[in-house]
């Protein structure tokens, strides 16, 4: 009885709380297939790989003292929330990390899966799952080293949740990785306008300027939420080129790294010590991009 009780809960919970939103999920179910061509709808994603994932590696190599040739990441645990067909988690995997790719669609889980099997070394080390990050709370608290949302937020029902959730599964001193569009009027004319109806380099309706996400917004909420944001830097994605490049201005899209604050009373001089090594090597990987 008190788990059929546990289990209505979790339906209610997951239901009337979900950070899901239904309308998006129908947007992406019409393009699960064509997560993997390169020239195609995800094209600018692909091309995203060549600065998001040495953003992540290098942030998370000048946090570490352990540093294994050849493969960086390994040992470290990372939740791929909104994996899609698993363009970030592919590369994620290939550095050493063991990645749990999560996606509530269960026709890019399909995807993902389907192509991470041609790579023996990619099969044994991500898992995906089709699943909400809320659906996966209480069988995973404090579990992952990093969690990384990218372009993922801009999508959600509820960002307050998603945050909170985030925390949840996230162990202390955990590292939080998000890409996403802030909320400009030059973001409306870039992201929508033009990429959307004009070039057509994501399909059109893929983004709600409503949804978008200001820096400072998204940084209040992770802080109200127990995390520190480190870096916040601009990226700027050149059309003609196909390429995307660091910049400062954060008016249309941006990376942003923080840290969920560590377990309370439990701090030694080595923590503050590394603490200050954090926030300075951070600082050199926001100017080293």
């Amino acid at each position: 009885q008190l788990s059929l009780f546990r289990l209505i809960m979790k339906r209610f919970f997951s239901t009337s709380h979900s950070s899901v939103d239904s309308k998006e999920m129908k947007k992406f179910q019409l393009l699960a297939h064509k997560w993997w061509d390169e020239e195609g709808e995800y094209s600018a994603l692909h091309s995203m790989n060549d600065i998001r994932v040495p953003f992540i590696r290098d942030t998370l190599l000048n946090m570490s003292s352990n540093y294994h040739l050849g493969n960086p990441l390994s040992g470290v645990k990372i939740l791929d929330v909104g994996c899609g067909g698993g363009l970030l988690s592919e590369p994620l995997g290939r550095l050493g990390a063991s990645v749990t790719g999560i996606d509530p669609l269960e026709d890019n889980v399909r995807t993902a899966d389907q192509h991470k099997s041609f790579d023996p070394v990619l099969a044994k080390r991500i898992q995906y799952r089709s699943s909400s990050l809320e659906e996966i709370v209480e069988e995973c608290m404090e579990t992952f080293d990093v969690i990384v949302a990218s372009e993922v937020v801009e999508h959600v029902a509820d960002l307050e949740t998603f945050i909170k959730c985030c925390s949840q599964v996230l162990k202390p001193e955990g590292s939080l990785f998000i890409t996403t569009i802030n909320k400009t009027q030059l973001s409306y004319v870039l992201g929508i306008v033009v990429a959307e109806k004009i070039l057509g380099i994501v399909p059109e309706g893929t983004h709600e300027w409503e949804k978008f996400v200001p820096p400072e917004e998204l940084q209040r909420l992770l802080e109200s939420n127990g995390f520190s944001v480190k870096t916040v830097n601009g990226m700027l994605y050149n059309p003609l080129s196909g390429s995307w490049s660091w910049m400062e201005s954060t008016s249309v899209n941006y990376a942003m790294h923080a840290v969920k604050s560590g377990a309370r009373g439990q701090s030694s001089p080595t923590d503050a010590l590394s603490e200050m090594e954090r926030e300075q090597s951070s600082a050199t990987a926001g100017t080293a991009m």
